[in-house]
Protein backbone atom coordinates (compact mmCIF):
# COMPACT_ATOMS: atom_id res chain seq x y z
CA UNK A 1 0.00 0.00 0.00
CA UNK A 2 1.24 3.53 -1.29
CA UNK A 3 2.55 5.73 1.81
CA UNK A 4 -0.23 7.93 3.25
CA UNK A 5 2.17 10.37 5.20
CA UNK A 6 4.32 13.86 3.72
CA UNK A 7 1.97 13.74 0.37
CA UNK A 8 1.37 16.90 -1.19
CA UNK A 9 -2.36 18.85 -0.76
CA UNK A 10 -4.06 18.24 -3.74
CA UNK A 11 -2.87 21.98 -5.91
CA UNK A 12 -6.63 22.36 -7.47
CA UNK A 13 -8.35 25.43 -5.78
CA UNK A 14 -11.14 23.71 -3.39
CA UNK A 15 -14.24 24.64 -4.57
CA UNK A 16 -13.10 26.10 -7.75
CA UNK A 17 -13.24 24.36 -11.46
CA UNK A 18 -10.02 25.17 -12.98
CA UNK A 19 -9.20 24.00 -16.92
CA UNK A 20 -6.39 22.41 -18.68
CA UNK A 21 -5.48 21.51 -22.40
CA UNK A 22 -3.70 18.41 -24.01
CA UNK A 23 -1.47 20.22 -26.27
CA UNK A 24 -1.68 19.72 -29.90
CA UNK A 25 1.31 18.70 -32.27
CA UNK A 26 3.37 16.69 -29.80
CA UNK A 27 1.03 13.79 -30.37
CA UNK A 28 -1.25 12.97 -33.27
CA UNK A 29 -3.74 9.88 -32.78
CA UNK A 30 -6.27 10.29 -35.53
CA UNK A 31 -8.76 10.45 -32.56
CA UNK A 32 -8.25 14.05 -32.04
CA UNK A 33 -5.27 15.31 -34.24
CA UNK A 34 -6.71 18.54 -36.60
CA UNK A 35 -4.89 18.35 -40.50
CA UNK A 36 -3.01 21.20 -39.78
CA UNK A 37 -0.92 19.62 -36.79
CA UNK A 38 0.95 17.26 -39.05
CA UNK A 39 2.74 19.62 -41.12
CA UNK A 40 3.35 21.71 -37.76
CA UNK A 41 5.82 21.81 -35.24
CA UNK A 42 8.06 23.56 -32.88
CA UNK A 43 6.44 26.90 -33.45
CA UNK A 44 3.36 26.00 -33.31
CA UNK A 45 3.55 23.85 -29.85
CA UNK A 46 5.19 26.97 -27.66
CA UNK A 47 2.56 29.02 -29.72
CA UNK A 48 -0.40 27.57 -27.95
CA UNK A 49 1.54 26.55 -24.98
CA UNK A 50 2.12 30.44 -24.26
CA UNK A 51 -0.94 31.51 -25.05
CA UNK A 52 -2.54 28.74 -22.72
CA UNK A 53 -0.10 30.52 -20.10
CA UNK A 54 -1.29 33.76 -20.78
CA UNK A 55 -5.07 32.57 -20.50
CA UNK A 56 -4.72 31.61 -17.66
CA UNK A 57 -5.28 27.81 -18.19
CA UNK A 58 -4.32 25.70 -15.44
CA UNK A 59 -2.09 23.20 -17.09
CA UNK A 60 -1.24 22.08 -20.47
CA UNK A 61 -0.75 18.28 -20.88
CA UNK A 62 1.95 16.43 -23.08
CA UNK A 63 1.24 12.27 -23.94
CA UNK A 64 3.46 9.50 -23.61
CA UNK A 65 4.86 6.62 -26.03
CA UNK A 66 8.29 5.24 -26.90
CA UNK A 67 7.53 3.39 -30.07
CA UNK A 68 4.30 2.91 -31.88
CA UNK A 69 4.03 -0.68 -33.58
CA UNK A 70 3.15 -0.96 -37.20
CA UNK A 71 0.17 -2.51 -36.65
CA UNK A 72 -1.26 0.98 -34.82
CA UNK A 73 0.15 2.88 -36.96
CA UNK A 74 -2.73 4.19 -38.82
CA UNK A 75 -4.46 4.85 -35.85
CA UNK A 76 -2.35 6.41 -33.30
CA UNK A 77 -0.22 8.07 -35.73
CA UNK A 78 3.77 7.87 -35.19
CA UNK A 79 4.34 11.27 -33.82
CA UNK A 80 4.51 11.22 -30.41
CA UNK A 81 7.34 13.91 -28.71
CA UNK A 82 9.15 12.75 -25.28
CA UNK A 83 6.74 13.75 -22.47
CA UNK A 84 9.75 14.87 -20.11
CA UNK A 85 12.05 16.39 -22.85
CA UNK A 86 8.89 18.35 -24.35
CA UNK A 87 7.84 19.95 -20.73
CA UNK A 88 11.43 20.89 -20.18
CA UNK A 89 11.19 22.82 -23.14
CA UNK A 90 7.71 24.39 -22.40
CA UNK A 91 9.15 25.09 -19.17
CA UNK A 92 12.10 27.52 -20.35
CA UNK A 93 9.02 29.48 -22.44
CA UNK A 94 6.52 29.60 -20.35
CA UNK A 95 5.83 30.91 -16.38
CA UNK A 96 2.84 29.86 -15.40
CA UNK A 97 0.75 27.47 -16.38
CA UNK A 98 1.50 23.89 -14.85
CA UNK A 99 3.02 21.24 -16.86
CA UNK A 100 1.19 17.46 -16.88
CA UNK A 101 2.70 14.44 -17.99
CA UNK A 102 -0.78 12.70 -19.27
CA UNK A 103 0.16 10.32 -18.88
CA UNK A 104 3.91 8.95 -17.97
CA UNK A 105 4.07 5.05 -18.50
CA UNK A 106 6.14 5.08 -15.48
CA UNK A 107 5.98 0.70 -15.30
CA UNK A 108 8.51 1.34 -18.03
CA UNK A 109 11.37 3.44 -16.47
CA UNK A 110 12.83 2.51 -12.89
CA UNK A 111 11.40 4.61 -10.63
CA UNK A 112 15.06 6.50 -9.34
CA UNK A 113 15.71 7.56 -13.64
CA UNK A 114 12.29 8.73 -13.58
CA UNK A 115 12.28 10.75 -9.97
CA UNK A 116 15.82 12.27 -11.62
CA UNK A 117 13.96 13.40 -14.81
CA UNK A 118 10.70 14.63 -12.99
CA UNK A 119 12.45 16.41 -9.96
CA UNK A 120 14.88 18.46 -12.58
CA UNK A 121 11.93 19.16 -14.39
CA UNK A 122 9.99 20.13 -11.20
CA UNK A 123 13.23 22.61 -10.41
CA UNK A 124 13.65 23.96 -13.78
CA UNK A 125 9.92 24.73 -14.20
CA UNK A 126 9.91 26.66 -10.75
CA UNK A 127 7.93 23.81 -9.18
CA UNK A 128 5.45 23.43 -11.43
CA UNK A 129 5.19 20.07 -12.30
CA UNK A 130 1.93 17.35 -12.10
CA UNK A 131 2.86 13.82 -12.16
CA UNK A 132 0.21 12.41 -14.19
CA UNK A 133 0.97 8.35 -14.57
CA UNK A 134 -0.89 5.35 -16.19
CA UNK A 135 -0.35 1.74 -17.01
CA UNK A 136 -0.17 2.32 -21.43
CA UNK A 137 -1.28 -0.38 -23.92
CA UNK A 138 1.21 -1.17 -26.19
CA UNK A 139 2.33 -4.47 -26.23
CA UNK A 140 4.62 -4.26 -28.13
CA UNK A 141 6.21 -1.13 -26.74
CA UNK A 142 6.51 -3.04 -23.57
CA UNK A 143 7.94 -6.15 -25.07
CA UNK A 144 10.93 -3.88 -27.12
CA UNK A 145 11.84 -2.11 -23.86
CA UNK A 146 11.93 -5.82 -21.90
CA UNK A 147 9.34 -5.05 -19.91
CA UNK A 148 6.14 -7.95 -18.95
CA UNK A 149 3.09 -6.34 -20.32
CA UNK A 150 1.09 -8.50 -18.30
CA UNK A 151 2.11 -7.12 -15.01
CA UNK A 152 2.04 -3.48 -16.03
CA UNK A 153 -0.86 -2.72 -13.26
CA UNK A 154 1.55 -4.47 -10.45
CA UNK A 155 4.71 -2.46 -11.87
CA UNK A 156 2.41 0.61 -12.70
CA UNK A 157 1.79 0.80 -8.82
CA UNK A 158 5.53 0.20 -7.49
CA UNK A 159 6.78 2.31 -10.22
CA UNK A 160 4.44 5.42 -8.46
CA UNK A 161 5.55 4.07 -5.27
CA UNK A 162 9.12 4.44 -5.94
CA UNK A 163 8.86 7.76 -7.77
CA UNK A 164 6.81 8.88 -4.35
CA UNK A 165 9.53 7.93 -2.38
CA UNK A 166 12.22 9.25 -4.19
CA UNK A 167 11.07 12.62 -4.94
CA UNK A 168 10.17 13.14 -1.52
CA UNK A 169 13.35 11.20 0.01
CA UNK A 170 16.87 12.05 -0.82
CA UNK A 171 18.19 8.81 -0.17
CA UNK A 172 14.64 6.61 -0.70
CA UNK A 173 13.56 2.94 0.28
CA UNK A 174 12.74 1.37 -2.78
CA UNK A 175 10.82 -2.02 -1.61
CA UNK A 176 8.95 -4.30 -4.12
CA UNK A 177 10.23 -7.19 -6.62
CA UNK A 178 11.13 -5.11 -9.86
CA UNK A 179 12.90 -1.61 -8.24
CA UNK A 180 13.71 -2.96 -4.70
CA UNK A 181 17.05 -0.90 -3.95
CA UNK A 182 18.18 1.71 -1.05
CA UNK A 183 21.04 3.94 -0.21
CA UNK A 184 21.20 5.96 -3.13
CA UNK A 185 20.95 10.09 -3.17
CA UNK A 186 17.96 11.21 -6.21
CA UNK A 187 19.15 14.71 -6.93
CA UNK A 188 18.19 17.93 -7.63
CA UNK A 189 15.14 17.73 -5.12
CA UNK A 190 12.12 18.98 -6.75
CA UNK A 191 10.75 22.68 -5.82
CA UNK A 192 7.40 21.34 -4.51
CA UNK A 193 7.51 20.02 -1.16
CA UNK A 194 7.21 17.44 0.10
CA UNK A 195 7.29 16.71 -3.75
CA UNK A 196 4.90 17.25 -7.08
CA UNK A 197 1.51 15.65 -6.40
CA UNK A 198 0.66 12.49 -8.63
CA UNK A 199 -2.60 11.87 -10.66
CA UNK A 200 -3.08 8.40 -11.48
CA UNK A 201 -4.96 7.95 -14.95
CA UNK A 202 -7.58 5.19 -16.16
CA UNK A 203 -10.82 4.30 -15.45
CA UNK A 204 -10.79 0.75 -15.02
CA UNK A 205 -11.81 -0.64 -12.04
CA UNK A 206 -7.81 -1.01 -11.02
CA UNK A 207 -7.14 2.16 -12.00
CA UNK A 208 -9.86 3.34 -9.88
CA UNK A 209 -8.29 1.84 -7.02
CA UNK A 210 -4.69 2.82 -8.28
CA UNK A 211 -5.64 6.38 -7.89
CA UNK A 212 -7.79 5.89 -4.38
CA UNK A 213 -4.57 4.53 -2.86
CA UNK A 214 -1.91 6.40 -4.63
CA UNK A 215 -2.56 9.55 -6.26
CA UNK A 216 -3.63 13.20 -4.71
CA UNK A 217 -5.50 13.79 -8.47
CA UNK A 218 -7.83 11.31 -11.08
CA UNK A 219 -7.49 11.52 -14.64
CA UNK A 220 -9.80 9.27 -16.04
CA UNK A 221 -9.48 8.69 -19.86
CA UNK A 222 -12.68 8.08 -22.01
CA UNK A 223 -15.54 8.17 -19.57
CA UNK A 224 -19.07 9.26 -20.65
CA UNK A 225 -20.58 12.26 -18.02
CA UNK A 226 -23.03 9.05 -16.75
CA UNK A 227 -20.47 6.55 -16.27
CA UNK A 228 -18.52 9.45 -14.31
CA UNK A 229 -21.67 9.31 -11.72
CA UNK A 230 -21.42 6.15 -11.00
CA UNK A 231 -17.35 5.94 -10.93
CA UNK A 232 -17.00 9.55 -8.81
CA UNK A 233 -19.05 7.79 -5.80
CA UNK A 234 -16.93 4.61 -6.58
CA UNK A 235 -13.43 6.65 -6.01
CA UNK A 236 -14.27 8.57 -3.44
CA UNK A 237 -15.78 5.50 -1.41
CA UNK A 238 -12.20 3.88 -2.11
CA UNK A 239 -10.38 6.88 -0.82
CA UNK A 240 -12.22 6.88 2.75
CA UNK A 241 -11.12 3.46 2.82
CA UNK A 242 -7.48 3.49 1.93
CA UNK A 243 -6.58 7.24 2.76
CA UNK A 244 -9.35 8.64 4.65
CA UNK A 245 -9.59 12.14 5.51
CA UNK A 246 -7.03 12.85 2.29
CA UNK A 247 -8.74 14.99 -0.51
CA UNK A 248 -8.51 14.01 -4.22
CA UNK A 249 -8.76 16.03 -7.70
CA UNK A 250 -11.19 14.86 -9.77
CA UNK A 251 -10.29 15.29 -13.54
CA UNK A 252 -12.90 15.04 -16.52
CA UNK A 253 -12.16 14.87 -20.43
CA UNK A 254 -14.71 17.77 -21.30
CA UNK A 255 -14.66 16.92 -25.26
CA UNK A 256 -14.45 19.35 -28.08
CA UNK A 257 -15.59 22.88 -27.60
CA UNK A 258 -16.09 26.13 -29.77
CA UNK A 259 -16.87 29.67 -28.63
CA UNK A 260 -19.57 30.74 -30.84
CA UNK A 261 -21.40 29.68 -33.70
CA UNK A 262 -18.95 27.95 -36.13
CA UNK A 263 -18.54 29.12 -39.88
CA UNK A 264 -17.04 25.67 -40.76
CA UNK A 265 -18.57 21.73 -40.17
CA UNK A 266 -16.79 20.88 -36.34
CA UNK A 267 -15.81 17.13 -35.77
CA UNK A 268 -18.32 15.17 -34.61
CA UNK A 269 -19.31 14.99 -31.25
CA UNK A 270 -17.77 19.36 -30.75
CA UNK A 271 -19.98 21.12 -28.10
CA UNK A 272 -20.44 24.46 -29.66
CA UNK A 273 -22.27 28.14 -29.03
CA UNK A 274 -22.18 31.22 -26.89
CA UNK A 275 -20.19 31.46 -23.35
CA UNK A 276 -23.69 30.35 -21.61
CA UNK A 277 -24.52 27.26 -23.36
CA UNK A 278 -20.52 26.21 -22.95
CA UNK A 279 -20.46 27.00 -19.19
CA UNK A 280 -23.42 25.17 -18.40
CA UNK A 281 -22.40 22.15 -20.24
CA UNK A 282 -19.16 22.36 -18.52
CA UNK A 283 -20.92 23.09 -14.84
CA UNK A 284 -22.58 19.65 -15.39
CA UNK A 285 -19.25 18.29 -14.51
CA UNK A 286 -18.67 20.20 -11.46
CA UNK A 287 -22.36 19.06 -10.24
CA UNK A 288 -20.51 15.33 -10.62
CA UNK A 289 -17.65 16.89 -7.95
CA UNK A 290 -15.32 17.30 -11.19
CA UNK A 291 -12.70 19.75 -10.37
CA UNK A 292 -10.52 19.75 -13.27
CA UNK A 293 -11.81 19.68 -16.63
CA UNK A 294 -9.46 19.17 -20.13
CA UNK A 295 -11.22 20.94 -22.58
CA UNK A 296 -9.97 20.57 -26.38
CA UNK A 297 -10.51 23.45 -29.24
CA UNK A 298 -11.03 21.75 -33.22
CA UNK A 299 -9.41 23.85 -35.55
CA UNK A 300 -8.11 25.15 -38.72
CA UNK A 301 -5.01 26.47 -37.26
CA UNK A 302 -2.82 26.93 -34.66
CA UNK A 303 -3.71 30.74 -34.59
CA UNK A 304 -7.34 29.33 -34.66
CA UNK A 305 -6.86 27.28 -31.82
CA UNK A 306 -5.15 30.47 -30.12
CA UNK A 307 -8.69 32.64 -30.92
CA UNK A 308 -10.47 30.40 -29.59
CA UNK A 309 -8.79 29.72 -25.84
CA UNK A 310 -8.82 33.07 -25.44
CA UNK A 311 -11.97 33.46 -26.11
CA UNK A 312 -12.72 30.54 -23.70
CA UNK A 313 -10.62 31.79 -20.85
CA UNK A 314 -12.16 35.30 -21.24
CA UNK A 315 -15.98 34.68 -21.96
CA UNK A 316 -16.74 31.02 -20.53
CA UNK A 317 -14.33 30.04 -17.84
CA UNK A 318 -15.60 33.32 -15.46
CA UNK A 319 -18.68 31.75 -15.65
CA UNK A 320 -17.57 28.51 -14.34
CA UNK A 321 -18.33 27.51 -10.50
Amino acid sequence: MAQTSAVPAPIVPPGKMVFGLQLPVQSQSTIYVDEWEKAAGPEELATVARQADESGFFYVAVCDHTAIPRRLAEAMGTTWYDTVATLGWLAGITDRVRLLSHVYIAALRHPLRAAKELATLDVLSGGRLIVGVGAGHVTEEFEALGVDFEQRGSLLDEAIDGIAAALTEEFPTLEGPAFAGQGLAVSPRPRQQPRPPIWVGGSSPAALRRAAARGEGWLPQTPRRQDMAELVPRLLELRQQLRPGDPIAIGALAGGLHVGEPSWELPRGTSSGGPEVLAEHLAGWADLGVSHVQVRFPSRSAAETCEQMAAFAETVAPLLP
